[in-house]
């Protein structure tokens, strides 16, 4: 029996996490929810997690900033979370610019959730 996966997701928009929470859910996922960069941090730091969504635009702390701190956290199991940005602005940013924020993926809004499930399949397994 495998143990049921948990997938944090850091968006400030209450629509965009209901959805993800509903689909992710439907496919036997644990999900935990943040509304801002330093929310998940919080979280990252006290809890652990298989997967993490991350919108880049968020209060308080952006998704890139976000990233960065989570690799350079001492933790390496947390440092090494599997992170997916979440992004209506891909093109303010290169691939270059998310693999160096440490990003595994990228899903562009408005989501589809076919490649969300796919996504999130991948890095979890």
């Amino acid at each position: 029996m495998s143990k049921t996966k948990k997938v944090l997701i850091g968006e400030d928009s209450s629509v965009i996490q209901n959805l993800t929470r509903k689909i992710l859910q439907f496919q036997n996922y644990e999900i935990f929810s943040a509304k801002n960069g330093k929310q998940v941090l919080d979280k990252i730091t006290s809890e652990h997690y298989d997967v993490l969504l991350l919108d880049i635009n968020m209060p308080i702390m952006d998704g890139m900033e976000c990233a960065r701190q989570i690799r350079s956290l001492d933790d390496q199991n947390k440092a090494n979370i599997p992170i997916v940005a979440i992004t209506g602005n891909a093109r303010n940013y290169t691939e270059e610019d998310f693999t160096a924020a440490g990003i595994n993926d990228y899903l562009l809004k408005p989501l589809d959730f076919d490649k969300l499930v796919e996504v999130v399949n991948r890095l979890t397994n």
